[in-house]
C-alpha cells in the first residue's frame, strides 16, 4: 500500500510536467451566461507562425461548436500590428467589428516564461522505496553529476474574452491565466491549450452555450 501511494505521487509529479492547466480565472458576475455567434480570434505575439497556428486552431475549435470564428490575421490588414492604437482608433475598430457582425473577441498572449529543472532519477529512487542506505545511495549517486537533470520551460499565458455589444464599451466577460508546461511540441501544446480553454468556457456557459 505504501509503495502504491508513492508511485501515485510520482506519477502525478510527472504528469504535472507535461500539462496545460488554468491557474487563475475571473468571470463577470453581471453576465453569467453569454452565447456568441461570431468571434474574432486574436493571438498577440511577434511570432507570425505561432500566431497563425494558434488562431487557426482556436478558430477551428470554435467552428466545431457551431460558432463563426475569424482569425485576426485575416480580418486586419498587415499594418494593424505595426503601431500602438489610440483609444479613438480602437473605438473605430470596435465599430468595424459591430458592422461585421462580431459579438465577441478572444485575445490570447504570453505573459512570461519560467525555467524549471527536474531530476528524473530522484523520482525513480523515491518510487523504489529502498529499505537500506547502501541500495538507496548507490542508485541515486549519479545525482552528483548534472547529466540526469532535465530542464523545461513553463509559459505563462493570459486569455481574455470581451463582449462587443452595442452600448457597452469592450465589456470584459472572462479572463484566465493558463500555464503551458514543457512545450517542446508546438502544435500539440496549442491543441491542448485550445482544448483547455474551450472546455472551461463551455462549463462557464460563456461564448459556448451547450444546447
Amino acid at each position: 500500500m505504501h509503495k502504491t501511494m508513492l508511485l501515485l505521487i510520482a506519477l502525478v509529479a510527472l504528469w504535472s510536467c507535461s500539462s496545460t492547466r488554468i491557474i487563475e480565472e475571473w468571470e463577470s458576475p453581471d453576465t453569467p451566461v453569454y452565447e456568441a455567434n461570431k468571434v474574432l480570434v486574436i493571438g498577440m505575439t511577434a511570432d507570425t507562425e505561432l500566431r497563425r497556428t494558434f488562431e487557426d486552431k482556436l478558430s477551428s475549435g470554435l467552428e466545431k461548436e457551431k460558432i463563426i470564428a475569424v482569425r485576426s490575421i485575416d480580418f486586419f490588414e498587415g499594418s494593424f500590428t505595426d503601431s500602438n492604437k489610440t483609444d479613438d482608433e480602437l473605438s473605430t475598430i470596435e465599430g468595424r467589428l459591430l458592422d461585421a457582425g462580431f459579438d465577441a473577441v478572444m485575445i490570447s498572449r504570453i505573459t512570461g516564461t519560467e525555467e524549471k529543472v527536474t531530476t528524473v532519477q530522484a523520482v525513480r529512487g523515491f518510487v523504489n522505496d529502498f529499505q537500506n542506505f547502501k541500495d538507496y545511495y548507490r542508485t541515486n549517486q549519479n545525482l552528483y553529476r548534472r547529466n540526469n537533470t532535465q530542464s523545461y520551460k513553463v509559459y505563462h499565458t493570459e486569455t481574455t474574452v470581451f463582449c462587443i455589444c452595442p452600448g457597452k464599451e469592450r465589456e470584459l466577460l472572462w479572463r484566465g491565466r493558463i500555464d503551458i508546461v514543457d512545450p517542446y511540441n508546438r502544435e500539440r501544446n496549442v491543441n491542448e491549450y485550445v482544448r483547455t480553454l474551450l472546455n472551461n468556457l463551455k462549463e462557464k456557459e460563456l461564448v459556448i452555450v451547450p444546447e
